[in-house]
């Protein structure tokens, strides 16, 4: 299927590895322009190379999308963009007496506030030329929460309360604003969230991960690729009828009827 976006222009936020990483190489794939962005200079630019080899020019800018410079300097750098992929790691796990008021706020700063700043430095521009697609990379946590994850969650569920409304103030420009909700992903995450089973069971690495993957109805984790190939459809020009909508990747792990 041709996505219809070939030579649109599309910032990825943390894109050198994971899940950011497969969005930006399945809309590379699709002829999209891109402006990359991570922390790590040497993995985005590793990025950012194998999606020039696809034919599309890219521009990297390594720098952290959570702080007020580096949004800056992204959006400075992007100049006019058609889309908008907003992501950032996630906070770290714990148990609800384990977190204070700083806990929070950095939660809130980095999942729920930096891609609103990025929807309001982009949004605008977006509407006046009648088209634009917005992709924010959330959690299945806000389908279902998952205990241990409680900054996850709230910052989350914050964003997504924001899209609902925003999202359906802007359809009418021919902009649409759209999440997706991975569950367990082959990536660095996995690898954290699996490291912490282990150490607190005191299990090898392989038996956490065959522990969670008997929760996921796939029996399996997700992958980037697959990942990226939905973002890569939510951006198209077939997906303009899909507004404020939360898409779960979980491999059937969120046990919900709608």
């Amino acid at each position: 299927m041709d996505m219809g976006i070939s030579g649109k222009k599309a910032l990825v936020c943390a894109s050198s590895k994971g899940l950011g990483r497969g969005c930006a190489m399945a809309l590379a794939a699709e002829g999209v322009d891109l402006v990359l962005n991570a922390r790590g200079a040497d993995a985005l630019e590793a990025t950012a190379q194998q999606a020039r080899d696809l034919g599309v020019s890219v521009t990297a800018v390594a720098c952290d999308i959570t702080t007020a410079d580096g949004q800056a300097q992204v959006l400075e750098a992007a100049g006019q963009i058609d889309i908008l992929v907003t992501n950032a790691g996630g906070p770290p796990p714990g148990m609800w007496h384990d977190w204070d008021r700083d806990d929070f706020i950095a939660a809130l700063d980095a999942n729920m506030l930096t891609p609103i700043a990025l929807m309001k430095a982009s949004l605008p521009a977006m509407m006046d030329r009648g088209w634009g697609r917005v992709v924010n990379i959330t959690s299945q946590s806000v389908k279902a929460p998952i205990p241990v994850l409680g900054l996850s969650n709230a910052a989350r569920t914050g964003l997504t309360g924001y899209v609902a409304g925003t999202a359906r103030q802007v359809a009418q420009k021919g902009v649409t604003i759209n999440n997706l909700l991975p569950g367990i992903h082959a990536t660095d995450r996995a690898v954290a969230l699996d490291t912490g089973v282990m150490n607190a069971q005191g299990i090898s690495m392989k038996e956490a991960q065959t522990q969670r993957q008997a929760t996921i109805p796939a029996r399996r984790y997700g992958t980037a690729e697959e990942f990226g190939a939905t973002c890569a459809f939510l951006c198209s020009q077939h997906a303009g009828f899909i507004v404020g909508q939360n898409i779960l990747l979980d491999g059937g792990g969120t046990n919900a009827t709608i």
